[in-house]
C-alpha cells in the first residue's frame, strides 16, 4: 500500500485527507456499468499497478504505451501507471503507421493494452520489437484490472514509487511541420494544475462529474480526470461523447459539470429541444478550442448556470486561463484571465506589450513543461528568457482577461483536435495520380475549423476525391481525413512563389 507521504508527494493530485476512513470509503471513479470504486480502493489499485509493473522490469523512467478504450479502466491504468513509471496514453484510432511513429518517438519500454482490442498498436509493437503487457478488466468495481504480460528480460532498475519531480505523462502536440512534438509532464507539473482548475471551479467533496472528454488527451486527464480527484470528487468515465445518450447519462449520474470542447456543446444544444430538459448543472466548462458567444449565452440559457471559457495547451498541464464563477465577471470573447502562472504578450522581439496590444501569449509557472523531448530544436524556438511561447496571437485588456486573436502555427484546430496539415500533405502526395497538395483550414460554424485540401493531378492521370480520403483515412486517424478536396490546375502562391495555407481558403474562393 502507498504511504502517505508517497501520496501527498507524487499523487497530489488526490485528495490529501482521502486516507482517513470518510474519504477512503467516498467513491472515486465511477462508470455506468460497474458499482463504483472508492479512494481506498483506487489506493489499492495504484499499489498493485506500480508492483507489477517493478515483477516484469519496469519502473521509474521506463516509458509505459497505454492503449486502451476510453473509460473508467483507461483512468485508473494512467493513475497506476504514471505512479512508478511514465505513462503515455494513445489514441486507439491511430493507424498502424502511426502506431510505429509513436512507440518509436517515445523509445517505449512497454505496450500495455486490453488484448484482442486495437490490432493496430499490437501489430507496430511487434514489429518493433516492442514487449506487450495485457490489461484485464477485473471484478465488478469501476477500474479494476489485472496486468499481466511480458518482461523487460532485466531485473527493474528504479522501482517503487514515483518522485514529484519524475516525468508522470507523456504526450504529442501537432507542430508546424509533420513532426509531432513529445512533451513531459511532471507530477509536479500536474498537480500544480490540478489545483488551479479546482480552485477556478471550487470544486469540493460533494462535486460530482461525467466525462466526456478522451483520457489519451490532456483535457480529459487533467480538467476532468485529476481536477475531481484533486478536491476529493468523483467521476463517471463514460465510453464517450456520445449526443444520443448524453440527456440520459445526466438524468443517470445526476453531475454537478461537465468539461467538453466548444463543438461538443454545440451538438448537446441541438439535441436540448427534442428531449424536454430539466436538469441543472452548478456550471459548464468549455476548453480547447474557441467557444463562440452564441453558443456560450444559449448554454447559460438552456442549463440556467455559469458557462466558463477557459484556454488551455498540452505544454502547460492543461488550464492556462479561464473566466471565473460567479460574483467573478465573465467576459464574452475572452478566456479569462491566467490561472497561477505568469502571462504576458510578447512582441516578434520578445519584449512584453501592454494591455490592448496585440502579439504571442507567453507563459511562465509550475504547470508548464521543462521543454520538449523531440524533436529538440523546437526548444530554440518555444522556449525564451524562461517564456513559453505557445505561437497564439492575443491582446490582455485592462483587467487581465485574454482574447486569443490567431496563431502563429499553421495548427488546424478541428473541434479541438490539434492536427498537423504538413502531415496530411505527405499522405496526399504519396498518391501516385497526385502532383502537388496543400492542406489548410476551412471555417466551419460546428467544429471551428475542418481540414480542406488542395490537388494538382499529374499530367494524364485522374483521382477522384473519395479516392483521396479513401487513401488518407488508410493511413491516418479519421478525424485527419480532409472534409473536402477541391482540385487545381495549380496551387495560388504568394508574393515569394511559396505556398501559403493562411488565406488559402480565401484565394480559392471557398470562403
Amino acid at each position: 500500500m502507498p504511504n502517505a507521504c508517497y501520496l501527498e508527494s507524487t499523487l497530489g493530485v488526490l485528495h490529501l485527507d482521502f486516507l482517513t476512513s470518510h474519504s477512503q470509503s467516498s467513491t472515486c471513479i465511477a462508470s455506468l456499468e460497474q458499482e463504483p470504486l472508492s479512494y481506498g480502493g483506487l489506493e489499492e489499485q495504484i499499489a498493485y499497478t506500480t508492483g507489477a509493473l517493478n515483477r516484469h522490469g519496469y519502473g521509474r523512467g521506463d516509458r509505459v504505451v497505454l492503449v486502451l478504450p476510453n473509460g473508467p479502466h483507461l483512468a485508473v491504468a494512467f493513475l497506476g501507471i504514471s505512479a512508478g513509471a511514465e505513462c503515455a496514453p494513445l489514441n486507439p484510432a491511430y493507424s498502424a503507421q502511426e502506431f510505429a511513429f509513436f512507440l518509436e518517438d517515445l523509445a517505449a519500454s512497454v505496450l500495455v493494452t486490453q488484448p484482442g482490442f486495437c490490432p493496430a498498436a499490437e501489430t507496430a509493437a511487434r514489429r518493433l520489437g516492442i514487449p506487450l503487457m495485457g490489461l484485464q478488466p477485473y471484478g465488478d468495481r469501476s477500474g479494476l484490472y489485472t496486468l499481466e504480460g511480458e518482461s523487460s528480460g532485466q531485473p527493474c532498475g528504479r522501482a517503487g514509487f514515483s518522485e514529484p519531480g519524475d516525468v508522470a505523462l507523456l504526450l504529442h502536440s501537432s507542430g508546424t511541420t509533420a513532426r509531432p512534438k513529445l512533451i513531459p509532464l511532471t507530477h509536479q507539473n500536474l498537480t500544480a494544475s490540478a489545483r488551479q482548475i479546482h480552485a477556478t471551479l471550487a470544486l469540493s467533496p460533494a462535486d460530482h462529474s461525467v466525462n466526456l472528454m478522451p483520457l489519451f488527451h490532456v483535457h480529459g486527464l487533467v480538467g476532468a480526470l485529476l481536477s475531481t480527484l484533486s478536491a476529493g470528487g468523483s467521476i463517471c468515465c463514460t465510453t464517450g461523447f456520445n449526443a444520443l445518450r448524453f440527456y440520459r447519462w445526466l438524468d443517470q449520474v445526476q453531475p454537478t459539470w461537465y468539461t467538453a470542447v466548444p463543438t461538443m456543446h454545440q451538438v448537446i444544444l441541438a439535441r436540448a429541444p427534442q428531449i424536454g430538459f430539466h436538469h441543472r448543472l452548478r456550471f459548464i466548462r468549455s476548453s480547447s478550442a474557441h467557444l463562440h458567444t452564441g453558443v456560450w449565452d444559449e448554454l447559460e440559457n438552456l442549463f440556467g448556470c455559469p458557462a466558463l471559457n477557459s484556454y488551455g495547451m498540452t505544454e502547460g498541464a492543461h488550464q492556462i486561463a479561464s473566466n471565473p464563477l460567479p460574483p467573478g465577471r465573465r467576459k464574452r470573447g475572452t478566456v479569462g484571465p491566467g490561472t497561477g502562472l505568469a502571462l504576458c504578450i510578447l512582441d516578434a522581439a520578445g519584449n512584453a506589450l501592454p494591455a490592448g496590444e496585440t502579439g504571442e501569449v507567453a507563459l511562465r509557472g509550475r504547470t508548464i513543461t521543462a521543454g520538449y523531448l523531440s524533436p529538440l530544436s523546437a526548444n530554440e524556438t518555444a522556449f525564451s528568457n524562461g517564456w513559453l511561447r505557445t505561437g497564439d496571437l492575443g491582446v490582455q485588456d485592462e483587467d487581465g482577461y485574454l482574447s486569443l486573436t490567431g496563431r502563429l502555427k499553421e495548427i488546424i484546430n478541428c473541434g479541438g483536435e490539434k492536427v498537423s496539415p504538413a502531415e496530411i500533405d505527405a499522405v496526399l502526395l504519396d498518391h501516385p495520380s497526385v502532383d502537388m497538395a496543400l492542406t489548410f483550414p476551412l471555417k466551419c460554424a460546428m467544429l471551428g475549423e475542418k481540414i480542406a485540401a488542395v490537388v494538382v493531378v499529374k499530367m494524364g492521370c485522374a483521382v477522384a476525391e473519395a479516392e483521396l480520403k479513401s487513401h488518407v483515412g488508410e493511413r491516418l486517424a479519421r478525424f485527419k481525413v480532409p472534409r473536402q478536396i477541391v482540385f487545381r490546375d495549380e496551387i495560388p502562391k504568394g508574393p515569394t512563389g511559396k505556398m501559403q495555407r493562411i488565406g488559402m481558403a480565401a484565394r480559392l474562393g471557398l470562403e
